[in-house]
């Protein structure tokens, strides 16, 4: 007798309680994780300057790190929701399946880079010898144990797409306590703790991962859920490796492009003479995650919905997500505007910065804050490209904002106008990917969508 399925709940709840429900835990995980990424600054700082500024010359290779595993994460999100839309369950359970053995490949990559590039690549940016020892000791740690934080992001991706957002807020929520509290202790020496300074930091981060991922393991083989892991007769598919791929890929180059940013920004910043300016770039990007994170989280709550009213060809929900997807994350960036508007010296203050840092940080919050609410919408459009299988576009919008359009911009702008002028490149970048964005959108709106019911 063959099993029932009852109906899931992305086709059935009404959509703003059904978006809260998937959308809050992930909030709530993301913003306690870009508080912990703030709170490893702000203790690094407080304890050695030299080793604030070396774990920003660290953050692009950390950068890659997460693309590749969100990235490829997201890719069997996308594949395991769409085939649950479609009532396909052993093929949504092959494909999550598939998404453990790709963490091998990711971790042995970043395996290679920890143990023979971490050197040369922050050798690259300085030639301070306490600047690049502290840098060395971070990367090497993180880079050398990803494999936690691999396979935990991969399991909170396959459960979110069953609808399932606790459990993945729960394995973040463990990370960051255990971050958290093992930070100062190791950091500075509390107690019969060592005092072990940045590389305290890195292995207090990687220990939040390691216990992130023993609770996401044990929920994935030891709970209830949609899908069921099973390597019993097992076998590697290349089809369902390259449906991963289709929109892993797209997403793990889309999220890279960042890091590529990053360098070319500082590389502006560092050729105009401007040091300040690249300190502040690097404070900016770890607060605006306290922005950007909740948006993330949204669009986590997102996905399996689009994915899912996609594959089951019900227009009518599809839209209705967009649309109130939309107008939710524009409140959450408008709130962040004001914040950057409003308290700019406060939040550059936590991180003991001077008269100069002052200066330059102000007005660059308040200029770059401009690009927050059409990042929203384009951020929103993005998710949605991704969930229904059109990852290239995605990742042309993403190349577009980052590449395309703001390194080239910054540059035009610091040569001709001066350095000040170069954070005007965010939002000018920011206006044209989401131009670009609507332009797919009402692509889809007249060719695959107009095939929904």
């Amino acid at each position: 007798m063959s099993e029932v399925k009852t109906e899931n709940k992305m086709g059935t709840m009404p959509m703003t309680k059904l978006i809260l429900s998937m959308s809050l835990p992930a909030i709530f995980s993301m913003t306690i994780l870009a508080m912990y990424n703030v709170v490893d600054s702000i203790f690094i700082g407080n304890y050695d300057q030299n080793g604030l500024n070396a774990i920003s010359l660290a953050f692009p290779l950390q950068l890659l790190l997460i693309a590749a595993s969100v990235g490829t994460a997201i890719g069997v999100n996308s594949l395991v929701a769409r085939k649950l839309g479609e009532k396909n369950f052993d093929q949504a359970n092959d494909a999550a399946t598939h998404g453990l053995i790709t963490c091998a490949f990711t971790f042995a990559l970043f395996l290679l880079i920890g143990i023979f590039a971490v050197r040369p690549f922050i050798g690259f940016f300085t030639k301070d010898p306490a600047i690049l020892d502290y840098g060395v000791q971070y990367l090497t740690v993180v880079l050398c144990f990803s494999v936690f934080s691999i396979i935990q992001v991969m399991i909170e991706k396959t459960l979110q797409a069953t609808g399932n957002m606790i459990y993945p807020m729960l394995f973040q929520l463990v990370g960051a306590v255990v971050n958290i509290i093992f930070d100062p202790l190791l950091i500075f020496g509390v107690g019969f703790f060592p005092e072990c300074g940045v590389t305290g930091a890195a292995i207090a981060t990687v220990f939040g991962q390691f216990c992130g991922m023993i609770f996401a393991l044990i929920v994935l083989f030891k709970k209830s859920h949609e899908i069921k892991i099973s390597f019993r007769n097992f076998r590697i598919s290349g089809a369902t490796l390259k449906n991963i791929y289709a929109v892993g890929f797209p997403s793990i180059v889309m999220q890279s492009i960042g890091a590529v940013m990053t360098l070319g920004i500082n590389w502006i910043f560092t050729a105009a003479g401007s040091t300040v300016s690249v300190t502040v770039f690097g404070i900016y990007f770890k607060l605006q995650s306290f922005v950007f994170m909740p948006c993330f989280g949204l669009n986590q709550g997102l996905m399996p919905i689009f994915g899912y009213n996609y594959g089951a060809r019900n227009k009518k929900r599809l839209y209705s997500a967009l649309k109130r997807g939309l107008i939710i994350a524009v409140i959450i960036m408008a709130a962040g505007v004001i914040l950057m508007w409003l308290i700019p010296d406060k939040l550059i203050n936590m991180f003991g910065g001077g008269e100069e840092l002052m200066k330059v940080g102000v007005p660059a919050f308040r200029i770059i804050s401009l690009c927050f609410i059409p990042a929203a919408a384009g951020i929103v459009f993005t998710t949605l490209f991704q969930a229904v299988g059109k990852g290239i576009r995605s990742l042309l919008i993403s190349f577009t904002r980052q590449l395309i359009v703001i390194v080239p911009a910054a540059y035009l702008l610091s040569v001709t106008l001066g350095v000040d002028y170069v954070w005007y490149a965010f939002p000018i970048a920011e206006a044209v990917a989401l131009t670009i964005a609507v332009l797919f959108f009402l692509n889809l709106v007249r060719g695959d969508f107009k095939r929904l019911k």
